[in-house]
C-alpha cells in the first residue's frame, strides 16, 4: 500500500506539472526532427574557382561533382576566396597547376584536394600540383576548425545555467521581493544583477579563451582582444537570456527544461554542422540564433585572422540580442511588482 501511495503521488505530481510533461514527451521529438532535417539535407558541392584552365579540365571537375566558377582576372579569384565564396582556386603557375585552398575547414580541404588531385592525375598523370593555403595549413586539425565554435558554445551554455539558477534563487529566497519593496526601479534591478553576474561572466570568458588558445594550442590567427570581445558578448547574451527565462521558472529543474528547447537547437546552427548541407528554409533559422553570430565571428577571427570590419555585423547583432533580452527582463519584473 505504501508503494502504491508513493507511486500515485509521483504520478499526480507529474500530471499537475504540464511543463514537465511537455518536456518529457515533446522535447525528444523536437530534437529528433531537427536532427533529421539537419543530417538529411542537400549534398554540398565544393566551390572551386578556375583561372586560365583548359575547358576539358573544367568539364572533368564539373563531372566529378564540383561547382566551378571561371575567372578571367586573378584579382577577382583572390577576392572570392578571401571572402569565403570559394573553397579553392585552381590556376596555372609557370605552366604547372597550382591549388590554393581556403583552408579554414580541414574536412573540406581534404575533400577538395582529393577531388582536384584525382582529376588532375586523370588528365595529366605525371603532373603534380603545388598546394598552398590561404588560411591555416596542412597541419590544421578538426579540433582547430571546431574549437572556436566550442569556445563560444561553452561560454554561452555555462553562463546561461549560472544566470538562470542564480536569478531563480534570488526569487525563491525572497531576496528579489524584498528588493522590489524599496523605491528601486525595474531597470535598476536588471542593471544591477547584470553588472554583478557580468563580472564573473567576463572572467569565465577570458579563462575559456586563454585555456583553449594557450594551453590546448587551438589555432589562432587573429587578435586575442577580438576573441575576448565576442566571447564577452556571447556571455552577455546568455546572461540576459538566462535571467529572462528564469522569471518563468519555479525551480532549478524547470531551468534545465529550457536547455533542449533553447540551447540544443543553437548547436545545430552554430557551425559544428555544415549549414550549406541543410535545406534552404532551415538555414534561415540560424538568423534567430545568437550562437550562430558568435560562432561565425570566432571562426573568422581565429581561423582567418579577420579584423573589426569583418565581424562588426556579428557584434552589432549580439548587442541587439542582449539589449532586447534586457528590456524583456525589465518587463518581466512587472509580475513581481509594478513600479
Amino acid at each position: 500500500m505504501r508503494i502504491r501511495a508513493l507511486a500515485i503521488r509521483i504520478i499526480r505530481q507529474f500530471v499537475r506539472d504540464k511543463r514537465t510533461l511537455a518536456l518529457l514527451f515533446l522535447a525528444p521529438l523536437l530534437i529528433l526532427t531537427l536532427m533529421k532535417l539537419v543530417f538529411n539535407g542537400q549534398a554540398v558541392e565544393p566551390q572551386i574557382g578556375t583561372l586560365n584552365m583548359p575547358p576539358q579540365l573544367v568539364d572533368r571537375l564539373e563531372q566529378a561533382g564540383a561547382a566551378i566558377i571561371t575567372f578571367r582576372e586573378a584579382a577577382d579569384a583572390a577576392s572570392a576566396i578571401a571572402n569565403g565564396s570559394l573553397d579553392a582556386v585552381l590556376t596555372l603557375d609557370a605552366g604547372k597547376p597550382a591549388i590554393q585552398l581556403e583552408g579554414s575547414d580541414p574536412a573540406m580541404n581534404k575533400t577538395v584536394l582529393m577531388l582536384l588531385q584525382r582529376t588532375l592525375q586523370e588528365a595529366s598523370p605525371n603532373v603534380q600540383a603545388a598546394v598552398s593555403y590561404l588560411h591555416g595549413s596542412e597541419e590544421m586539425t578538426s579540433f582547430d576548425s571546431f574549437g572556436p565554435v566550442l569556445v563560444g558554445f561553452f561560454s554561452f551554455f555555462f553562463v546561461f545555467m549560472l544566470a538562470g539558477v542564480s536569478f531563480l534563487r534570488e526569487r525563491t529566497s525572497g531576496t528579489l521581493e524584498r528588493l522590489l519593496a524599496t523605491p528601486i526601479r525595474r531597470y535598476e534591478v536588471v542593471a544591477g544583477y547584470l553588472s554583478g553576474f557580468g563580472l564573473f561572466t567576463l572572467l569565465q570568458a577570458a579563462l575559456i579563451a586563454w585555456f583553449a588558445i594557450d594551453i590546448l594550442g587551438l589555432y589562432m590567427d587573429g587578435s586575442i582582444w577580438l576573441v575576448l570581445l565576442i566571447n564577452l558578448l556571447l556571455s552577455l547574451t546568455a546572461l540576459t537570456l538566462g535571467t529572462l527565462l528564469s522569471s518563468y521558472a519555479g525551480s532549478e529543474f524547470q531551468i534545465i527544461q529550457f536547455i533542449p528547447l533553447v540551447v540544443v537547437p543553437q548547436v545545430f546552427f552554430s557551425g559544428l554542422f555544415s549549414l550549406e548541407a541543410m535545406t534552404p528554409w532551415l538555414q534561415k533559422l540560424s538568423y534567430a540564433m545568437p550562437l550562430y553570430y558568435g560562432a561565425d565571428a570566432m571562426r573568422s577571427i581565429m581561423l582567418r585572422g579577420a579584423g573589426w570590419g569583418s565581424i562588426q555585423t556579428d557584434v552589432y547583432v549580439l548587442l541587439g540580442f542582449s539589449t532586447v533580452f534586457a528590456l524583456l527582463n525589465v518587463a518581466a519584473l512587472r509580475k513581481h511588482r509594478a513600479i
